[in-house]
């Protein structure tokens, strides 16, 4: 898989200090600058090839998750739902704190039921605060979770977290960044 569109959009963004942590800033990941149609068609083309989706539901973390899924979904016919950053209060609604490298949140899951099978699907996975906090919510809720897939793998060591996590991580591109600059690390 060439990802040219995606390997270009990455590596011409900024990274920028957010607290001591060096945040890269990219279409897929930020919104900004623009996303065209032929980079978010070659994210979701990708992502459906790296993923089985062999699921009832694609949950999709706002915010940079939602056109994603929402490609994925047009693809796939599969239906997604946002982990939203607010409550609605909504019966059986499944609250999570979640940490990243640089900040912290709650978040909400509703409609979902136990024994549905979802695939979760994001633009990066990074310390994994955000991807563990998600799949212990669910997996207490009884719900399925099969799998991970995201543009952009910046974790140190993917494996040990889709281990610890018990459900398998599937990624575009590992990337990094090196003396303030975006990097593509090798195995992508």
């Amino acid at each position: 898989m060439e990802l040219r569109r995606l390997r270009e959009s990455f590596l011409n963004g900024p990274v920028v200090d957010r607290n001591g942590y060096p945040y890269f800033v990219a279409p897929l990941s930020d919104g900004v600058p623009r996303i065209d149609r032929g980079l978010l068609e070659e994210a979701v083309d990708g992502l459906a090839e790296v993923a089985e989706l062999d699921c009832d539901l694609i949950l999709a973390p706002e915010a940079m998750g939602i056109p994603l899924a929402a490609g994925l979904t047009l693809k796939t016919g599969i239906p997604f739902l946002v982990i939203r950053k607010k409550p609605y209060g909504l019966p059986g609604e499944i609250v999570l704190d979640q940490r990243t490298g640089y900040s912290k949140a709650t978040m909400y899951i509703d409609t979902v039921e136990p024994g549905e099978r979802v695939a979760i699907v994001d633009d990066v996975v990074d310390t994994g605060g955000t991807l563990r906090a998600t799949v212990r919510a669910l997996m207490e809720a009884g719900v399925v979770v099969t799998e991970v897939a995201v543009v952009f793998n910046r974790s140190p060591d993917v494996d040990a977290l889709s281990r610890e996590i018990g459900v398998p991580i599937r990624y575009l591109l590992t990337v990094g960044t090196e003396d303030g600059r975006p990097v593509i690390r090798p195995d992508s």
